[in-house]
């Protein structure tokens, strides 16, 4: 899947060093804010069962009012079709699992992505990899798994978390170490191109659910809402995740991405907690999510200068 080299990107590679993992975390924290417009009480009126689609295609289609004229050079590559088929699915898939069970859930198993991406780039595509990358891989995952498990064992299933969550949660994340993959192996295309490409075919995936039920039609502050996850949540992200994409590794931008979760409750919290049916984090989610600051903090140590010396 990596073909060809991008002279532009390497270039700013080597003089601005960080720019990629920056535009990684910029992208994290906008995805951060999912939660706080996909589980509004707004869009309870809309059946669970197409709730996932609907907000998936609402958010692509505001998504495309700044991307599209982003677009400077659309390109045509053979890849760019499983890039969407992917891109759409995940969008589905992740949507659906977060309003048909605890969103805690269906970020954690989501974002199990980097382990899958790690795998992929590692002993198939062959990109080199350092001991603390490693060290950042265990630590990552492992804060995502102690999560998940706590999250399991402590939150039966009910009306309000769906057996068919968790598997489409865990679907979500195969398919968007897809997505992380093909923007990778396409990093010499226009980025915005990329990213709106995207957004159309999920759009044009999801219509005939929104037209076919004719429940899921917005009304009043709804669309607001709507306006800025396709915006803030979706389309700005994507956008600067691409361009960090460029010149960062896709194992080491996915894992990167892991602050989503850390973070998405934090928001949650500072928005809602005066409600009275707000349910605060619970104290794994923050121990797990220490342990993955903890990796993505080693992983961007500086080196010792007596490692540098003993490799010349």
């Amino acid at each position: 899947m990596e073909t060809g080299n991008d002279p532009l990107a390497e270039s700013s590679a080597t003089r601005w060093p960080w720019a990629g993992p920056i535009y990684c975390v910029l992208a994290a924290i906008l995805w951060s804010t999912s939660a706080l417009f996909a589980r509004s009480p707004l869009f309870d009126v809309w059946p669970t069962e197409i709730r996932g689609a609907a907000l998936a295609f609402w958010r692509a289609v505001f998504a495309l009012l700044i991307l599209v004229p982003l677009i400077r050079k659309p390109t045509w590559d053979w890849r760019l079709i499983p890039m969407t088929i992917c891109f759409s699915l995940m969008n589905w898939t992740y949507l659906t699992a977060l309003v048909g069970g605890p969103p805690a859930n269906a970020i954690w198993m989501q974002n199990l992505a980097p382990a899958w991406v790690m795998l992929v780039t590692v002993f198939w595509l062959r990109e080199p990899t350092i001991s603390k990358d490693w060290m950042m891989l265990a630590l990552c995952i492992s804060g995502v798994l102690f999560i998940l498990t706590m999250e399991i064992l402590h939150i039966p299933y009910s009306e309000k978390n769906r057996w068919w969550s968790p598997w489409l949660a865990i679907a979500s994340g195969l398919l968007y170490a897809g997505v992380i993959l093909s923007l990778r192996s396409l990093r010499a295309l226009d980025p915005a191109w990329l990213i709106a490409l995207n957004h159309i075919v999920t759009a044009v995936v999801m219509l005939p659910i929104v037209l076919g039920t004719g429940a899921s039609i917005p009304t009043g502050q709804m669309w607001f809402l709507l306006i800025g996850i396709g915006v803030i949540q979706m389309g700005s992200p994507y956008l600067l995740f691409a361009k960090g994409l460029k010149s960062t590794p896709s194992h080491i931008a996915s894992l990167i991405t892991l602050l989503e979760p850390v973070l998405l409750p934090v928001w949650v919290h500072l928005a809602r907690s005066g409600e009275p049916d707000y349910d605060p984090p619970h104290w794994w989610t923050w121990v797990g999510g220490l342990l993955i600051l903890m990796g993505l903090f080693l992983r961007y140590l500086p080196i010792a200068e007596r490692e540098k010396k003993a490799g010349d």
